[in-house]
């Protein structure tokens, strides 16, 4: 897939994986739009790229309808979509209170918003971008589109507490092939990347102390992932026409504990 000249919409792209995944395309030539609920931060980012901000809810359908128009108005329809818009929550499936021994159990509104967010929303952009790829001429290469989508170790090794989030994230995996041998006669491609820690604003608030622990369980490189790292890996699979149909971990060789 040429990247230079191509239209990128990345979602969840005014930090973290999504950031770094926006900043490689741009270098390489692609128009950038960013798709995030962070209107402040996903301004700046576009103006430092040359890009378009729109303001997306990824779990409301004319939220992201209104996010494709205006991107698609200002860069033309988009022949890349990397999806890093996602959240997570912490809570145990049903568990005791310590003090009070009350049983309590997983609010299912809470599981079903980490469903929407990240399943859900990933799928609703995925589906609503590749209708818009098969509008275009195919490439030479018969290409004429490549999504990325982000997943997480978490869909292969849930720790306590991630029961929608590992959910969530295995529900991506679990889309990628499907998704890719539906779309395989028109020239899109899906891939997923997998991350295991990475230095990401979720992580930033924490004291050193932590993050140099969370680096010390990876076997090699003994330290978190750096999003540039995932930008580099979603780029190739953009960038590789024979990339198709995969979740590939990127984690150092972690495989995460119970807790």
């Amino acid at each position: 897939m040429k990247i230079a000249g191509s239209a990128a919409v990345i979602t969840g792209g005014a930090s973290g994986l999504g950031e770094a995944t926006a900043r490689a395309l741009a270098a390489e030539g692609a128009k950038v739009a960013i798709f995030d609920l962070n209107e402040e931060a996903g301004e700046k980012v576009a103006a430092e790229l040359g890009g378009i901000f729109c303001k997306v809810n990824v779990t409301d359908d004319a939220s992201v309808d209104a996010g494709f128009a205006k991107a698609r108005a200002a860069n033309g329809q988009e022949r890349i979509l990397v999806n890093c818009a996602g959240t997570g929550n912490a809570i145990k499936t049903a568990s005791r209170d310590k003090k009070t021994g009350e049983i309590q159990h997983f609010p299912i509104d809470a599981f079903d918003k980490i469903i929407q967010i990240n399943l859900v929303g990933t799928f609703r952009c995925i589906a609503k971008a590749a209708a818009g790829m098969l509008t275009l001429d195919p490439h030479e290469s018969g290409e004429r589109g490549a999504i990325v989508n982000t997943a997480s170790v978490a869909a292969q090794d849930g720790q306590i507490g991630q029961a929608a989030y590992s959910a969530s994230k295995s529900g991506v995996v679990g889309l990628t092939l499907t998704a890719a041998r539906d779309l395989s006669s028109e020239g899109v491609r899906v891939n997923t990347i997998m991350p295991g820690l990475f230095n990401t604003p979720l992580l930033k608030g924490a004291p050193q102390t932590v993050l140099d622990a969370l680096g010390a369980q990876v076997p090699f490189p003994k330290r978190l992932g750096e999003p540039a790292e995932f930008a580099g890996l979603a780029i190739e699979m953009v960038r590789n026409p024979y990339f198709n149909g995969e979740s590939v971990r990127l984690d150092g060789a972690i495989r995460m504990a119970p807790r």
